[in-house]
């Protein structure tokens, strides 16, 4: 017990004394913080890219509603249904009735091209036509302004992403759909989902402006509960008339954000990693200067009769103080210049726009500065042992 305390004693004499000597190696040190922190900035606000798209994803999800496809489509734009087959599908069991008939929405998808306000350039933007009942099935969807678009004329009705993202979506505005001019007479929020990326109009005016006959791409449909799922995929896919794909929402959008999901991960990861060489390098730079630095002092101590592995505990703290601050410091940048931050990417499913927000979460902030720590370790790491072995009688001499 005695020599575990003189143990700790020597290692926090130790430590004291080094970290009572970094002002005096303030640039060297700086220079290894921001080096840190510039690595962990870029990789908290990668991944917080991904992280805001899966979000966004999800939260379109809803345990409770089906997703109804052709067999063999992976999204809507693979997709094509009849619309006697979403009369069947109507038909199934599970579903509620409402005052619009049952709760199933058919839908209709297209894209059209649109500027973007931050570049000019364009990028395909969804354009979904719904019929009275999506609104009652899309149950998240509420007016934010505006009114609802009138059933038979050419209007749409625009979700808040989009309008941020694209030109000509303002309320009162014009777009060109097909030959024909729509007249933006609402916006829309719906919960954070990939709705609100999206620009609804009715699917009759729809289906003609594209010549798609009385066709959809997908069923939405609310189920009485979620336990309902299971009774009408069996009494779709049993119908001899209809091939179709049944899957629950949340399992279609969650399948939806993989690619982008991993693409954005596994890039962000690797040029983070690049960038970590470069720190790491940086922390040994520092730590040898600081242990150069300190040699008559290391000696000192040594023939004091302090032992080695106070001095590679107190080379290891310092490196490890060096990096944490730098790892808050990318942290905190991070998150206040990127959490919230509005942007679009393409969804390569439905080789269309999705406006969502990047997510700075806890879990990226405590990612961030782990992975500080991980290069605070390894940059102090080698020095700690050329410290613990200088020879003590030749640092003696250069006093």
């Amino acid at each position: 017990m005695a020599s575990l305390f003189n143990w700790l004693s020597q290692v926090a004499s130790v430590t004291k004394l080094s970290l009572q000597t970094l002002l005096e190696r303030k640039g060297a040190a700086a220079a290894a913080t921001v080096g840190i922190a510039g690595v962990v900035a870029v990789l908290v606000a990668t991944l917080s890219i991904a992280q805001g798209f899966r979000r966004t994803m999800l939260a379109s999800g809803d345990p409770s509603t089906a997703m109804v496809l052709r067999s063999g489509s992976d999204s809507e734009m693979m997709s094509f249904l009849r619309g006697e087959e979403t009369r069947i599908i109507g038909d199934a069991p599970g579903i509620p009735q409402s005052s619009h008939g049952p709760l199933m929405s058919p839908e209709l998808f297209v894209a059209i091209n649109l500027p973007k306000r931050s570049t000019g350039t364009d990028a395909n933007v969804p354009l979904r036509g719904v019929k009275p009942v999506a609104f009652e099935v899309h149950d998240t969807v509420r007016l934010t302004e505006g009114r609802r678009f009138e059933p038979g004329l050419n209007e749409v009705i625009v979700g808040v992403g989009a309008a941020h993202e694209f030109t000509g979506l303002d309320l009162g505005a014009t777009i060109k759909v097909g030959r024909s001019d729509w007249t933006v007479v609402g916006i829309f929020s719906a919960g954070g989902g990939t709705a609100e990326s999206e620009i609804w109009t009715d699917a009759a005016i729809l289906q003609g402006a594209y010549q798609r006959g009385n066709s959809f791409q997908s069923a939405l449909v609310k189920l009485t509960s979620p336990q309902a799922f299971e009774s009408l995929k069996a009494a779709l896919t049993a119908d001899p008339r209809l091939t179709l794909k049944v899957m629950r929402q949340t399992d279609y959008f969650a399948g939806q954000s993989t690619t982008v999901y991993n693409l954005i991960t596994g890039l962000g990861t690797l040029v983070a990693s690049l960038m970590a060489i470069g720190a790491v390098f940086g922390a040994l730079n520092t730590m040898y200067t600081a242990v150069s630095a300190r040699t008559r002092e290391i000696a000192t101590l040594r023939a004091l009769g302090f032992g080695s592995s106070p001095v590679v505990v107190s080379v290891m703290a310092e490196s490890l103080l060096l990096a944490l601050v730098g790892g808050a410091l990318g942290a905190a940048v991070a998150y206040f210049a990127f959490d919230g931050y509005r942007a679009a990417t393409m969804n390569w499913q439905s080789f269309s726009q999705v406006a969502f927000a990047f997510a700075v979460t806890p879990a990226l902030l405590v990612q961030g500065v782990a992975y500080a720590t991980v290069i605070g370790l390894i940059g102090g790491l080698l020095p700690a042992i050329r410290a613990a072995r200088i020879p003590i009688a030749q640092a003696l001499r250069e006093l």
